[in-house]
């Protein structure tokens, strides 16, 4: 369960790093909102990122694309059904494509894009916890990820203190490479490079 989670949690920050990286305009919104509501005269706390409403909805976006786990786990049929028109034996087992889900065409306006203002105006009301299954990062029902509320609480304030109290660069030497390599985790195929200056004062 612990390797789990930190597999997972680390997968996340990177690609999100990643992403905010290769969108500056992005970025800047970011940085803007943490000035407005946090400042540069103090570290940022956990109570601060229900304000950073552009912030949340980079990293809703972050795991629609990449989710910690692309697959599902697997879930066997206990008597025959049909789903989807289709006839399924019980015992048949099944995974289903969390990935394909986040990024289906038919739900998702420009489905492969980096948009984080989706979750602002045309899918503000979706969450990410199984209830709407447009948008699936941790699966849903009564398997779904056990560490979802501890794992995005990490995610968010451990993201969050990086960009606030650090300038993040990309490597002028190493460029980011979004090539995945597809594992039990949604992996990045190489080491992600990048530089930080303090942005804070150290008093």
């Amino acid at each position: 369960i612990i390797s789990a989670g930190t597999d997972t949690i680390s997968t996340v920050l990177i690609w999100a790093i990643c992403l905010i990286l290769k969108n500056p305009p992005i970025l800047e919104k970011i940085m803007a909102e943490l000035d407005i509501q946090v400042g540069k005269k103090r570290c940022i706390c956990e109570s601060d990122l229900n304000k950073l409403t552009y912030f949340q909805a980079t990293v809703k976006e972050t795991l629609r694309l990449y989710p910690p786990a692309p697959l599902s786990t697997p879930r066997e049929i206990t008597e025959d059904c049909t789903i989807s028109g289709f006839n399924v034996k019980k015992g048949t087992r099944l995974i289903t494509n969390l990935w394909k889900i986040n990024t289906d065409l038919n739900v998702w306006s420009d489905p492969l894009e980096f948009k984080p203002e989706r979750f602002l105006t045309t899918y503000k009301d979706i969450d990410m916890k199984g209830q709407h299954f447009e948008l699936l990062p941790f699966g849903s029902g009564r398997r779904i990820c056990p560490g979802i509320t501890f794992g995005l609480q990490i995610v968010h304030f451990s993201l969050a203190i990086l960009l606030h109290s650090f300038e993040i660069l990309e490597s002028p030497t190493e460029p980011i490479d979004m090539t995945e390599t597809l594992g039990i985790t949604y992996n990045k195929a190489t080491p992600l490079k990048i530089l930080i200056k303090p942005r804070l004062s150290p008093n």
